[in-house]
């Protein structure tokens, strides 16, 4: 990874300097979801999640998976 400041990083900065001082958690919390959301999660925890829903009988017949999805 470059130590140069991208574009982006530094239009970010520019941004988060004119956000007033009291909007700046809200501001940190999306940016943190944001990330959260995009950034894929270990095979691991996938895995444990998965094995939790079925193990607590969170589960779906197969015949339903494909259900409301139309082939065209």
């Amino acid at each position: 990874m470059s130590t140069e400041i991208s574009v982006y990083e530094s239009r970010l900065i520019r941004e988060i300097k004119e956000t007033p001082q009291e909007y700046l958690p809200n501001l940190l919390q999306i940016v943190r979801l944001f990330r959260e959301s995009v950034v894929l999660k270990p095979a691991e925890y996938s895995f444990r999640q998965g094995w939790e829903e079925a193990s607590s009988g969170e589960t779906r017949p197969v015949s339903e998976l494909w259900d409301g999805i139309d082939a065209e």
